[in-house]
């Protein structure tokens, strides 16, 4: 527990250290975000703030590595990592074209499976626990590979979909890793839950400086390296079937972005007034930082019941 506690703190402080620095660097390399077009009004006020600030996330695997160098840690930092540079190239793309588009969403969806295929073979070949899924040993590996595949994918993606507000997909994740840390620990596997416990550490260093208002958003870098951290953590732990519900928030954002544009192709109709699900709740009158805090109060829920479940097997 000490090395938990010990890979938090040191996660936590490097973060916040670096924070403000960062934001100058970014400043003064003009890597700004804009704010999309089509996003509500309110949001225009964003445009100008620095982006990229998941580059603090760097951190975690750091930590990790030194503290816990295992084959859990080396796979999940081949993951994250990966995610990151990718969300870099995206980010540096949307910033060069001046809009809020980077990388086609066809490349994006290639790159970070091929990524997701690489973690999943590495782990595979480092770790003699790999692959298990609910504490059992899948050795139909047809089963487990392309089920983890659609972990990593549906949840890298969907962090990133809900990464939208100030502190939004930073505040939902923190009760999912809390869950993934306390099952590796339930597990005797005290790498696993150092490195999502490293990962918890930078997302509360980083709220220092993205709660509303932000002063920095993290970007793709940032929400495709905390989507990959929480799906490693999952596959990993063998909690893949868990990720629905202790992801709750983040299944209910992508939803409802697959609903509204197959009901718009359909029948030309819109089903929320605008996807993904926060931008519902704020144009029905709610304060950004309303459906923040809501969301985080529903994520902890989802997560509790998940924790609970998983803590009956």
């Amino acid at each position: 527990m000490r090395k938990l506690a010990l890979a938090g703190v040191a996660a936590f402080g490097i973060t916040a250290v670096a924070g403000k620095p960062l934001i100058g660097w970014l400043s003064r390399l003009k890597y700004r975000q804009r704010a999309y077009e089509d996003a509500p009004q309110t949001h225009q006020a964003k445009t100008g703030t620095p982006t990229m600030g998941g580059l603090l996330f760097a951190a975690a695997p750091l930590v990790a590595l030194t503290l816990a160098p295992g084959p859990a840690t080396i796979s999940l930092s081949v993951l994250v990592g990966g995610m990151a540079a990718i969300g870099f190239v995206d980010d540096l793309a949307a910033i060069r074209r001046a809009r809020n588009r980077g990388l086609r969403a066809g490349t994006k969806f290639v790159l970070t499976a091929l990524v997701g295929s690489a973690f999943l073979a590495l782990f595979a070949r480092l770790s003699p626990r790999a692959p298990v899924m609910l504490g059992v040993r899948a050795n139909l590996a047809w089963v487990w590979f392309p089920l983890s595949l659609a972990a990593v994918l549906g949840t890298t993606h969907a962090v990133n979909l809900t990464d939208g507000l100030d502190g939004l997909a930073g505040g939902t994740i923190l009760p999912p890793l809390a869950v993934l840390t306390a099952l590796a620990v339930r597990a005797g596997d005290t790498d696993t839950a150092t490195f999502e416990i490293a990962t918890a550490g930078t997302v509360v260093g980083f709220l220092l400086y993205n709660r509303h208002p932000a002063k920095v958003f993290m970007g793709d870098t940032g929400s495709l390296a905390l989507g990959a951290a929480l799906a490693g953590g999952a596959i990993v732990t063998g909690a893949q079937l868990l990720l629905p519900l202790v992801g709750g928030v983040f299944a209910a954002e992508t939803l409802s972005v697959i609903l509204q544009v197959a009901s718009f192709k359909l029948t030309k109709r819109r089903i929320f007034r605008m996807s993904p699900l926060h931008h519902h709740f704020e144009l029905g009158g709610w304060p950004e930082t309303k459906v923040t805090t809501r969301f985080w109060l529903a994520s902890a829920a989802l997560s509790g019941v998940g924790f609970v479940l998983a803590a009956r097997r």
